[in-house]
């Protein structure tokens, strides 16, 4: 198989998760995740992500006191969280509604659909998280491109090692709190978090795709 094929195949299969096994990814692994992530482009070579992964203890440490935030309604953003305009939120909606189609939660199910929310802030069952931390540079959205990249790297990468993994931006909402439990600088700021594992593929959460838009749709020609 060529080499393009090899990256067609990682490209087309890579799909969040958000189910994972409890079993933990060997640290070799890990490593080679990030090795390759490392070689994400970024602005003048300028690599402005931190990346703090945290698993085991610590995890579930973090877990209950985002949960606690959740619940006090104590939300410490370093970054506003807009609505998106048009067929934006359209295919955000779309989304929501096959993820809570394959499991099984209806509309009018308030609670269920809540409990099924709170579940990113239990990093959907994952052993591991990468939070993503950056430092703040003029209006930020030159440097949040480059993490960005470095993301998709780390999540093509997971796919490529037969792993799974889900960018979230909701953890954002707790920046403080996590800062203050990893002990990070305040001139650090976080995008978003990418929970990662072996994924569980009896789970109805990671039997559904949802469909892309077409080329048309996101690609303008000129000539």
């Amino acid at each position: 198989m060529s080499e393009s094929a090899l990256f067609r195949d990682v490209v087309r299969n890579r799909h969040s998760v958000r189910s994972f096994l409890p079993a933990p990814v060997a640290d070799a692994v890990i490593r080679s995740v990030l090795e390759e992530a490392q070689l994400a482009p970024s602005n003048c070579n300028t690599q402005p992500w931190q990346v703090h992964i945290v698993s085991g203890a610590k995890l579930d440490v973090l877990s209950r006191r985002i949960l606690a935030d959740e619940e006090a309604g104590r939300h410490t953003p370093d970054f506003s969280f807009g609505t998106y305009p048009g067929v934006y939120g359209q295919r955000l909606k779309a989304q929501g509604a096959a993820y809570y189609q394959a499991i099984g939660v209806s509309r009018e199910a308030t609670e269920d659909r809540r409990t099924a929310s709170l579940y990113n802030l239990k990093f959907f069952g994952a052993p591991h998280v990468a939070l993503l931390f950056m430092p703040a540079v003029g209006d930020n959205v030159r440097v949040a491109g480059d993490v960005g990249m470095y993301g998709q790297t780390f999540l093509l990468s997971l796919t490529a090692h037969g792993l799974g993994g889900i960018p979230q931006t909701m953890l954002g909402y707790y920046a403080d709190t996590i800062r203050g439990l990893l002990g990070i600088e305040p001139s650090m700021k976080m995008l978003f978090g990418i929970s990662f594992g072996h994924p569980d593929k009896t789970s109805a959460a990671n039997r559904y795709r949802i469909g892309k838009a077409s080329i048309e749709e996101n690609v303008i020609f000129h000539s």
